[in-house]
């Protein structure tokens, strides 16, 4: 009984049997397959991203970033007379005021000699001149030098009408052959560029000079050269 089934099995083996047996083989491989593939993310074999390499596994960036920036700022600069002369951007610097400033703008035609005589056209004499003549037209503005209280206004029998500005520390400064009355009044806080008054002809003992303002300064009551102070 043995032998026949051996037979019959070779028999089978060698027919159609050996092609069964194949075609279990490659639906098994087919069914394992598919079994793994269904495992992957969605069912399709992972892809790498083009901006991504094995060389170097860094991230493309896709978007441009946003740069913030802060809101400009706007101010109204204003002039001594409260007029706006331009508008400060927070892009921009702003020059302080200087500390300094000329009282008007113009050639001095007198300098200051305290140590040597020079001749006065108008009192025919040689003679000392303790402060500088700054030559402007009869009615231009005169302005402080500096910042500073107004300590006197007088009216002086040679210089004609006379502005004195106490800027403490012991420094003071003189305005004489202003027009007969000053914009400013004793016990006034100034500013450097504040209008005080205007040129006039009220000094006689200048009166044969051409049109001026005449500016003296001292230093704990000594006279100075105003131009060591006024900007160059």
């Amino acid at each position: 009984m043995e032998n026949d089934r051996s037979k019959r099995a070779e028999k089978f083996f060698a027919g159609k049997g050996f092609y069964i047996v194949l075609a279990l083989c490659i639906a098994v491989i087919g069914i394992s397959a598919v079994s793994i593939a269904l495992n992957s993310d969605g069912g399709e074999a992972p892809k790498l991203d083009p901006g991504i390499t094995l060389e170097n596994p860094t991230e493309k960036v896709t978007e441009t970033p946003v740069v913030s920036t802060r809101p400009e700022e706007k101010a109204d600069i204003e002039d001594g007379e409260g007029t706006v002369v331009k508008t400060w951007k927070s892009n921009e610097t702003y020059e302080q005021p200087a500390a300094w400033v000329w009282p008007v703008r113009g050639e001095i035609e007198r300098e200051y000699a305290v140590e040597t005589l020079a001749y006065d056209v108008t009192m025919k004499d040689w003679r000392t001149h303790d402060g500088i003549d700054i030559l402007a037209d009869k009615g231009t503005v005169v302005r402080a030098a500096s910042g500073g209280k107004v300590e006197s206004i007088e009216q002086d029998d040679l210089y004609g009408t006379t502005v004195t500005i106490d800027h403490g520390d012991g420094l003071k400064s003189t305005y004489s052959n202003l027009a007969d009355k000053p914009t400013v009044k004793v016990g006034d806080s100034v500013n450097a560029g504040d209008v005080i008054g205007s040129v006039g002809t009220t000094a006689l003992c200048e009166v044969g000079q051409g049109s001026h303002v005449h500016v003296a300064m001292s230093k704990d009551g000594k006279s100075v050269d105003p131009t060591k102070y006024l900007p160059s």
